[in-house]
């Protein structure tokens, strides 16, 4: 039996009210065509969660399916399943989707086909497309030349608008209210995974309450306790919180396809002084760092200052990964900005515009005294003459020592 290759979603519904205003929107699709312009590119096939969400405010759902959008010099496309229905056409900033179906292995090339005729260089995300998607691109379109696109995407992510620092701004207060119920919910007795619920919860319902036409999705938390504090990204586990424990709070609010972070370090009742001495200077890390974001610093040599401070204390082993990274859309399971990371290998020099976080990070074994993570975490907007730290919640022994109550 045939079947159509392609479906027509378009008009199903209304389109919803958008992130960002038009504005910001033509201004980012203007700012990578004129990167298309002063490279070749004749047109563009971004595949990323992160790229197509920044230019066309649509964040698709994978589910082993390829999605892309298809920016030229005129015009911007989502390609999109049919299994999303009209969704990916309300959400598409423009209004211009194509939708085709599961009846052809090869339908996501017909779709891509129709847009691009004429194409000779086509940018593509070199850091995304896998070995076998490229394998096929280039059995399509045999004539095409395939030219990276990924690195310059990045560069322009990399500094935000009024805009989308005002969003952000938004979301940080929202993780503060995640830590605040974190703090709340860590009793003693109380499993791990109870105080996420309840953070998240708590989370999820304030962005309701901001962003009432926005789609709800990916906010989560991660809350560690003793050993699980070891790793910064470790899974919340059904653990119940011990007196002494050593805690790590982890909100993360996603809204839109931006994510920010709140971590900060706790304990369930008094520490040890080991303990208390190893999170005053982790602390002191952490105010120096953010003292160093500012424009003209470069990221390797923030890493360096810091990493002498720890080294001045026999801590610099107990350092796992960098000071910070850049904020936007990303997240853990997709996208990054590898081009602003706190990091000796990074040379990146910081610029106003840039959000950048600081996030000092040290693991002492659990042989040892003093054990656990420790690990603080704030936002800050790089402006002309130093930074704004957008993070408002409270950190170190003076505030975050939890009474012990079960």
């Amino acid at each position: 039996m045939q079947r159509e290759r392609l479906q027509d979603y378009m008009g199903n519904g209304s389109p919803v009210t958008p992130t960002f205003p038009a504005s910001e929107m033509e201004r980012r699709l203007a700012a990578i065509r004129r990167y298309m312009a002063d490279s070749g590119i004749d047109a563009a096939l971004f595949t990323s969660y992160h790229n197509i969400n920044y230019y066309s405010d649509f964040l698709y759902c994978y589910f082993g399916r390829r999605y892309g959008l298809v920016v030229d010099h005129d015009k911007s496309t989502s390609i999109s399943a049919g299994i999303d229905g009209g969704q990916p056409w309300r959400r598409t900033f423009g209004g211009r989707n194509i939708t085709y179906t599961d009846w052809q292995k090869d339908n996501y090339f017909h779709a891509v086909r129709g847009l691009i005729p004429g194409v000779r260089r086509l940018g593509i995300e070199f850091d995304h497309i896998s070995i076998d998607t490229l394998a096929l691109l280039k059995s399509e379109f045999p004539s095409v030349e395939f030219v990276d696109i990924a690195q310059g995407a990045m560069r322009q992510r990399m500094i935000k608008s009024a805009a989308e620092i005002s969003h952000i701004e938004k979301m940080t207060r929202i993780a503060d209210i995640g830590g605040a119920a974190c703090a709340e919910a860590a009793t003693v007795g109380t499993p791990e995974h109870e105080v996420a619920l309840h953070s998240t919860a708590t989370m999820v319902r304030e962005i309701a309450k901001t962003w009432p036409h926005g789609e709800l999705l990916d906010t989560w938390t991660w809350f560690q306790s003793g050993i699980n504090t070891d790793g910064a990204h470790n899974p919340v586990t059904s653990r119940r919180i011990e007196q002494g424990d050593i805690l790590s709070l982890n909100c993360f609010p996603m809204v839109a396809g931006y994510y920010v972070a709140l971590e900060r370090t706790m304990f369930a009742g008094q520490p040890t002084d080991e303990h208390l001495r190893l999170w005053e200077f982790n602390c002191r890390v952490h105010d120096r760092g953010k003292e160093l974001l500012v424009p003209g610093n470069r990221c390797c040599d923030v890493a360096r200052e810091l990493n002498e401070m720890y080294a001045a204390e026999n801590l610099l082993q107990y350092r796992s990964f960098g000071y910070g990274h850049s904020f936007g859309v990303l997240c853990h399971y997709y996208g990054r900005e590898a081009g602003l990371e706190l990091r000796e290998d990074c040379e990146t020099v910081l610029e106003p515009g840039m959000v950048v976080s600081m996030e000092p990070m040290i693991t002492i074994p659990n042989h040892l005294p003093g054990a656990g993570g420790y690990r603080e975490h704030d936002i800050l907007v790089i402006t002309e003459d130093g930074n704004r730290n957008i993070t408002g919640f409270p950190y170190g022994p003076d505030h975050l020592i939890l009474p012990f109550k079960n």
